[in-house]
């Protein structure tokens, strides 16, 4: 006999219900290693738990799960087969369940965007949040010229938002090369027809010094991209990696890449280079502090928690709140920050010099194994 159905919960809706603050339970049935490595932190009022299959079909009594007949509960496993199961468990015992289809594989694909104020000369700012891994992302319009930072390697999704924006891709942008996630930048800009912006020293393997096989348009300390009415302009901020860019817009947005978070600051140790990275950051931060304005709006390329968000969901804050609720950014003094940050040095995954191999075109990876290597939050922040 086939195993009973579930109605399925697509993984973009889950995320729609989350991000409005509905009270949803969610429940992961994976094994206790994969949880820890990633799971479901979005949405203000989530509600999770987590209990392996093999020890909730034993339960004697559904009673000590804790779950609330009267609202939905999204059952998430690896790739959405378990969770099928479980959901029709659940049902069958008077549960409102549904299985989320695809699992955390096709929940760490999922984006949301949304639109930030409109500066002097940029029309539309939007963030898209990758919610699965807390990776940031921005599309800045002016006058129909489009501007892509960070992209993922989900091209069509920034497609469909041009479309929205009725605007043309005129270049792409990565602030550094990414070691968390695979960047979509070289494939949108060969797509598009566009050039793709990097710093050189970016351009390079920090590992053995080997010259990345890919095409890029050199950016520096001082330059400027212009779309439309809009000026970028450029602030080389190493430490994180030796090529980490900011973009200053309008003299109102700060585009930090990993660079400087809200609530954190860039790991210096990706490399393998920490304590020679690690000074060069400070050096960072003592520049941002000397020059950049306190009502700069900081707009970081990730996020560790649901507390670094706006009350309009937007993660983003001014550098003057950064600089008094930011940890390493209160500390003053060189030798002080740089104990901080030895202090919480920790392995980073292994899979991190593939994929930063891979944004230098040194390795090919595969759409299956890019999902593999992609598993996880970002673990970019010290």
């Amino acid at each position: 006999m086939p195993e009973p159905q579930a109605p399925l919960l697509e993984p973009d809706e889950l995320a729609r219900r989350l991000d409005a603050g509905e009270p949803v339970q969610v429940l992961d049935v994976r094994a206790p290693d994969q949880v820890s490595q990633s799971h479901l932190t979005f949405g203000a009022a989530l509600q999770f738990q987590a209990l392996p299959n093999s020890q909730l079909f034993a339960l004697p009594s559904l009673e000590s799960l804790g779950l609330d007949q009267a609202r939905p509960v999204a059952v998430v496993c690896g790739h959405g087969n378990s969770s099928q199961r479980t959901a029709a468990f659940l049902r069958d015992r008077g549960f409102d369940a549904y299985s989320v289809a695809g699992g955390m594989a096709r929940w760490e694909t999922i984006y949301v965007s949304r639109r930030l104020s409109p500066t002097r000369a940029i029309e539309h700012v939007v963030q898209l949040d990758r919610v699965g891994k807390g990776c940031l992302s921005y599309v800045l319009s002016s006058d129909g010229d489009a501007v892509v930072v960070d992209p993922g390697r989900h091209v069509e999704r920034y497609e469909t938002l041009l479309a929205e924006l009725h605007a043309n891709p005129v270049a792409v942008i990565d602030t550094h090369v990414h070691a968390d996630y695979l960047s979509g930048a070289r494939r949108a800009a060969e797509r598009w027809g566009v050039p793709y912006f990097l710093h050189p020293d970016d351009a390079r393997s920090p590992y053995d010094d080997a010259p990345g096989r890919l095409a890029f348009r050199p950016l520096t300390d001082g330059d400027h991209v212009a779309f439309g009415r809009a000026v970028l302009r450029v602030e080389h901020v190493p430490g994180h990696t030796l090529g980490s860019l900011t973009f200053i817009a309008d003299d109102a947005l700060a585009l930090t890449g990993d660079f400087l978070f809200v609530a954190s600051i860039g790991r210096p140790d990706l490399g393998g280079k920490a304590s020679e990275w690690a000074r060069l950051l400070w050096q960072s931060v003592e520049r941002a502090r000397r020059a950049w304005r306190g009502d700069l709006l900081v707009l970081p390329a990730h996020y560790t928690s649901e507390t670094e968000r706006r009350a309009d969901r937007v993660v983003a804050a001014r550098f003057d709140v950064v600089t008094a609720t930011n940890e390493p950014l209160r500390i003053r003094d060189e030798h002080g920050f740089l104990d901080w940050i030895r202090a919480r040095e920790v392995p980073f995954p292994d899979a991190y010099r593939t994929i930063k191999m891979a944004n230098l075109g040194l390795a090919a990876v595969s759409d299956a194994d890019a999902d593999t290597l992609e598993f996880g939050r970002s673990q970019c922040a010290v």
